[in-house]
């Protein structure tokens, strides 16, 4: 059985074709699909019964399945995967007065061992199809609260850009007007910092937003808390990001979480400072840690006080600074602790 939702538009209409049916049925399909959140071939009325039973002969359409969630008061609901293999994923939706935030993950697991993230704690599996992103999103879009998304963050299990040719093969479709039809501009990417994918990025023509994890401004910390760094260290890192701004006009986000006792002083903050100066279009978007399961308690998020004093600091030195909101606080909300807690069950 081949997942329907790896075939562009122009593929599916061949196999209409192939099988004795008018092209035009390829669309009513991608509407079934990514419109009604119709996930069964049956279902869907518009198509001659025959080649509803000829699909259904040969393509599937969803093929995750939920193993448990967790709701927060404040709405965020936290979603646990089991794909066909076995292997788990998380994704999160995100509500709020005014829009509907997909958090989508792009592997299982992850390589890149962050300190503060629990994605990587049990280590990388593999990369997740084009087609099981979009299982992620669709299941997302149709059993949320309004029954729609608006936007979609790639900051679940995995690093996107280390999975590059299916997560942009997820976002066209995320993005055309046959697949959700959700503006490029609403579309996040969040890397650790892979320089090659980096550079891919800044050629696809895309108005994606990139999101860089960055949580510490020197070579020696940041390569403690985040491996990578030792492969692209920050020099590196900000003369790429200073190509991809100057060839897409477009401003990068750096995330920074703050983590008491290791970034969130003062002299870190006027380290961040001066790297974000070196930047036309930077922003920094700053995050109160999240404890991770099993770190022996080195990841403590820092005090209010600490915290303001930090953004602050950022403000008064003409550094675009925001501070995230935190949400689903009272479940198990940062990257792949569902995964972790479900698995030592």
């Amino acid at each position: 059985m081949q997942d329907i939702k790896e075939l562009s538009l122009s593929q599916l209409e061949e196999v209409v074709v192939s099988r004795g049916f008018p092209g035009y049925h390829a669309r009513q399909i991608l509407s079934w699909i990514y419109q009604k959140d119709t996930f069964d071939f049956s279902g869907m009325s518009s198509l001659p019964a025959k080649l509803r039973e000829t699909l259904a002969d040969g393509f599937f359409i969803l093929g995750l399945r939920p193993a448990e969630s967790q709701k927060s008061a404040d709405g965020t609901e936290k979603f646990l995967f089991r794909l066909s293999d076995g292997n788990l994923v998380e994704a999160v939706d995100i509500p709020s007065s005014r829009r509907n935030t997909a958090c989508i993950s792009t592997q299982a697991g992850c390589k890149f061992a962050c300190e503060f993230c629990a994605s990587g704690a049990k280590g990388f599996k593999r990369n997740l199809t084009a087609g099981e992103i979009l299982d992620e999103v669709l299941y997302l879009k149709k059993n949320n609260r309004c029954g729609r998304l608006t936007h979609i963050v790639f900051m679940g299990t995995g690093e996107p850009l280390d999975n590059y040719d299916n997560l942009l093969k997820a976002i066209r479709t995320i993005n055309s007007p046959e697949g959700l039809n959700i503006g490029a501009r609403r579309i996040t990417i969040s890397t650790c910092g892979i320089i090659p994918g980096i550079r891919r990025l800044q050629n696809e023509n895309l108005q994606v937003e990139l999101s860089i994890s960055l949580h510490a401004a020197d070579d020696k910390l940041r390569s403690q808390i985040m491996p990578v760094n030792r492969k692209y260290p920050l020099k590196e890192l900000f003369e790429c990001c200073r190509e991809y701004i100057g060839k897409t006009n477009r401003q990068i986000t750096f995330e920074y979480i703050l983590i008491k006792g290791t970034n969130s002083d003062l002299p870190s903050a006027r380290k961040l400072s001066g790297l974000m100066k070196k930047l036309r279009l930077a922003k920094v978007n700053l995050i109160p840690a999240n404890p991770v399961m099993d770190d022996g308690g080195k990841i403590i998020s820092p005090s209010v006080k600490e915290v303001d004093e930090f953004k602050e600091y950022l403000s008064k030195e003409g550094v675009n600074a925001t501070l995230r909101k935190e949400r689903g606080q009272d479940i198990d909300a940062a990257c792949g602790q569902l995964r972790l807690k479900y698995e030592k069950s």
